[in-house]
């Protein structure tokens, strides 16, 4: 009986499934991509299909052949089903900030690249095709587009490097979106006879590519505002599956945007906001998901396509072989005109980092076309306003060109990556390799030694594994040459890369304890990948910025802090101040931790004289950490004590919810004792959520009362005092005036350190000093810029108000009097008013002049090199 209907069709798709799974060890095994395997498997299946329908013999099974051949999907429908899912996760897979820095080498590629190949492919076929140059241009837009999976797989396997998969990848994203722009500008021309007026084109493609970035972004940021608020595990994945289909219609039928670049503009909003937004536990499995989504995505879509390759050559002629041969070479062409010709301006401009020439070897051969163009030339032909012999060229030139590139290109990218030697590790990661083998082998012959001996194993067991692994040791070790392959400025990159990429993974470990800030988890894992890429790009001085930024006011506490001075509206500084709290203490433990890596892991790999410079600028980092936490303790002392209760008592319930899993694991406890103490784990856990409440306002009318300026102030005046100073909080180098600004307050220095600079000379103001009381008093205006040195708390008064309260009451210039007079007897470190600071500066302060000092200094304050016996490496070791 044969299978016919919706049972044929289901039938069919598990049939290409169980294909599919049995391609991917085949071609593991024949070292073959496993796109190519999958098209030639694709086409053999659909000319078995059009074998069993012509022949009698095989009638039992002539429903499922005719649902293989007439498979109830249309072009339209396969672009709609599949685009979406692969051009999201292609680019949730992608790091976008590693991509971003090769923006320039992208769009090149996959807009310029598109077009050149569009143009080229149509002008060589048109004298030849016997066909109108729009058909042609037509054609060459079809063809215009590769196909990453092939090529990416290749080199993964072979391990290639990742800035060549990145790049082709990168590509890969938009290149889609470019030809599919062309495609549906071009299409109506042949369809309507309607000509094209290049200006209109470009302002229309230009539109369509902008417009669907932000629809794109936008999408993605309110998709990831919906995970952050709903908190369930299920329900947040379920909105990234449903995410690209929603961008994609919605940019393509109802706002005339690029579909496909509004897709590829979500997934890479989630991939580079999604770490520090969603838990990493739901992370990882999501991009499991969308792992396996995209593999079965990817799968059908070359066999069904590869499917159609016998039914769309059918009336092939000797002369469209010539054609498909013109096609091919000109887009051969095209591209490396662009790779060859056009990178180099890019890499002369400082617009993109240089290219070397074997991956421009690779990139010009590795553009393999797949699914898409045959999906595209599958439009052509399915289109009933199309003429036949339109339909026909297209369709047999589309199929030969995509052929050709997998059958010729694909089978031979491998040998080609691997003649030009892309597999091989690079200098430094070489180096590396000898050492961390040289001494991780010695430790592991330790441990298995020990191991053996405790477990009773006899010595001849032992022995020869033992002595092979000390072979190995020495070998490594005879072979290591990193003192000389590395200069100490490479190894000071390299250790800060570690650093904070060790710093992302502690993170990311801790974000699993519910109950810490998302917000303040994102801005930690922010810094902490700015501070790889810095630390990558710029060596120390980019790991530096990086941490500048870090404890820089960010712009929302910026806006916080102008609301709450000048609209008088405490919430948002509260929020702001609450969370900044949180994060300067998570950050704080984070460096706790990065000092003990640093000293037991890092400094006996890279050597004691890079640890040391290493160790300089962390100490740097945790000293200002302890500056800032400082400033806030002693204001908000019970505040901290209540978080640092609240964090370690998830750290608690953490540790405690492990000992549970290992309980289990041993086979202590059952499964439901198990999950009844998980609950009530659980329960406790909930129990933290709750925020903190944080009283911005705490204890200023008691410092009020205690500052020496205000006393003899009466009470009710101290009390209207209080509730009219509003407070500002500073970081180190920002400017609380400018050079002839009006003062518009005076500040009460409650704890901090600010300098001005005032005729070529540097004063100091610290705690319980008056800042700008001179100022305002005279009506002057500032006379020098004033920075912050330290995390500072002040209290703002303004100078109208100040004017008031010293005209009202006499006292409070006596008490300024009285102060200055002590203070120049000597009996406070700080003048109240400007006076020439001391020359030699104590430790306050170091630290934030160290990291948070303007760019061009921040060498300057490393400390000095230690003289030993190679002078040449000290010299590197201070250029680092």
């Amino acid at each position: 009986m044969a299978v016919t209907g919706l049972a044929a069709i289901l039938l069919v798709i598990a049939l290409l499934l169980v294909v599919v799974s049995a391609v991917q060890p085949i071609a593991r095994k024949l070292e073959l991509s496993e796109t190519v395997l999958l098209a030639i498997v694709g086409i053999i299946i659909g000319s078995l299909a059009d074998f069993a329908l012509r022949t009698s013999y095989a009638s039992a099974l002539s429903g499922i052949a005719e649902t293989l051949l007439d498979f109830p999907i249309s072009s339209e429908s396969f672009l709609l089903i599949f685009l979406p899912v692969l051009v999201f996760q292609g680019a949730l897979a992608i790091d976008v900030r590693r991509l971003a820095h090769e923006a320039a080498t992208v769009l090149l590629l996959a807009v310029v690249a598109v077009a050149l190949s569009t143009a080229l492919i149509g002008f060589a076929l048109m004298p030849f095709a016997g066909m109108p140059l729009v058909v042609c241009l037509l054609l060459g837009s079809i063809v215009a587009t590769t196909d990453p999976s092939a090529v990416a797989g290749i080199f993964r396997d072979i391990g290639a490097s990742t800035r060549l998969t990145r790049l082709v990848e990168g590509e890969a994203l938009l290149n889609d979106a470019a030809a599919i722009s062309i495609f549906s500008i071009l299409l109506p021309s042949v369809t309507l006879h309607r000509a094209i007026h290049p200006g209109e084109a470009v302002v229309s493609f230009v539109v369509s590519f902008a417009g669907a970035v932000v629809v794109g972004v936008l999408c993605g940021r309110l998709t990831l505002a919906m995970m952050s608020a709903i908190g369930s595990s299920a329900a947040e994945i379920t909105l990234s599956v449903a995410l690209p289909y929603v961008v994609y219609i919605i940019s393509d039928e109802f706002l005339g945007v690029s579909g496909v670049v509004a897709t590829a503009a979500a997934g890479l909003t989630l991939s580079v906001y999604g770490p520090s937004t969603v838990r990493p536990q739901t992370w990882l499995f999501l991009n499991q998901l969308w792992q396996q989504l995209v593999f079965w995505a990817g799968s059908l879509v070359f066999v069904l396509a590869s499917m159609l390759v016998p039914h769309l050559l059918v009336g092939m002629t000797r002369w469209d072989w010539v054609l498909i041969l013109i096609a091919s070479v000109a887009g051969l062409t095209a591209r490396a005109a662009v790779v060859f010709g056009m990178l180099p301006l890019l890499a002369w401009s400082r617009l993109s980092p240089p290219v070397p020439t074997p991956f421009k070897v690779t990139m010009v051969w590795g553009g393999l076309r797949g699914a898409i163009t045959l999906a595209l030339a599958l439009a052509v032909t399915e289109n009933e306003h199309v003429a036949t012999p339109i339909a026909h060229f297209i369709g047999i030139i589309a199929t030969g060109f995509v052929l050709i590139t997998l059958l010729v290109n694909g089978t031979t990218l491998r040998s080609l990556v691997l003649f030009l030697k892309l597999d091989q590790l690079s200098p430094i990661d070489e180096a590396m390799r000898h050492q961390v083998l040289g001494i991780g082998l010695g430790n592991v012959r330790e441990r298995a030694e020990e191991l053996g001996s405790e477990l009773g194993f006899s010595a001849d067991a032992t022995r020869p594994v033992l002595d092979q692994i000390e072979r190995r040791s020495e070998e490594e070790q005879a072979a290591n040459v990193f003192d000389q392959a590395l200069s100490d400025t490479q190894r000071v990159n390299l250790a800060l890369i570690t650093i904070a990429s060790q710093e992302r993974s502690l993170l990311l470990d801790l974000f699993r304890m519910q109950g810490l800030s998302r917000r303040v988890m994102e801005t930690l894992l922010r810094s902490s990948e700015a501070a790889i890429d810095g630390a990558r790009l710029e060596g120390r001085l980019g790991y530096v910025r990086a941490l500048r930024r870090r404890l820089s006011p960010s712009f929302r506490f910026d806006l916080a802090q102008w609301v709450h001075n000048y609209l008088r509206w405490d919430r948002p500084l509260m929020l702001c101040m609450a969370e900044r709290f949180e994060m300067l203490m998570v950050a704080h433990f984070i460096s706790i931790s990065l000092t003990r890596f640093m000293r037991e892991r890092l400094e006996p790999t890279l050597g004691s004289r890079i640890g040391e410079i290493v160790a300089e600028v962390l100490s740097r980092q945790r000293k200002l950490l302890d500056e800032a936490l400082e400033t806030l303790r002693l204001h908000y002392h019970g505040y901290a004590e209540a978080l640092e209760n609240r964090i370690f008592r998830q750290i608690s319930l953490r540790l405690e919810g492990e000992e549970y899993d290992t309980l289990l694991a041993e086979s202590l406890i059952s499964d439901e004792l198990n999950r009844e103490l998980l609950k009530e784990l659980e329960r406790r856990r909930h129990r933290l959520n709750k925020r903190l409440s944080f009283d911005l306002r705490s204890g200023i009318e008691d410092r009020i009362k205690n500052a020496a300026v205000f006393r003899g102030l009466p009470g009710a005046e101290l009390h209207d005092l209080a509730t009219t100073t509003s407070l500002r909080f500073v970081a180190p180098q920002e400017l609380l005036c400018r050079k002839g600004q009006k003062m518009r307050y005076v500040y009460f220095i409650s704890a901090g350190l600010v300098e001005a600079h005032v005729a070529g000379v540097d004063e100091l103001y610290g705690a319980g000093d008056l800042l700008g009381a001179q100022e305002a008093l005279q009506r002057w205006r500032c006379v020098g810029n004033v920075r912050a040195v330290q995390f500072g708390h002040f209290m703002a008064i303004k100078a109208s108000r100040f004017r008031r309260l010293v005209d009202d009451y006499p006292v409070v210039m006596q008490n300024i009097e009285t102060i200055l007079r002590k203070r120049e007897a000597g009996e406070r470190p700080t003048s109240l008013l400007p006076r020439q600071k001391i020359a030699a500066m104590d430790e306050d302060g170091l630290a934030a002049r160290a990291l948070l000092a303007p760019e061009g200094d921040v060498l300057a304050l490393m400390p000095p090199e230690k003289p030993d016996a190679d002078a040449s490496d000290d010299k590197e070791a201070g250029k680092a």
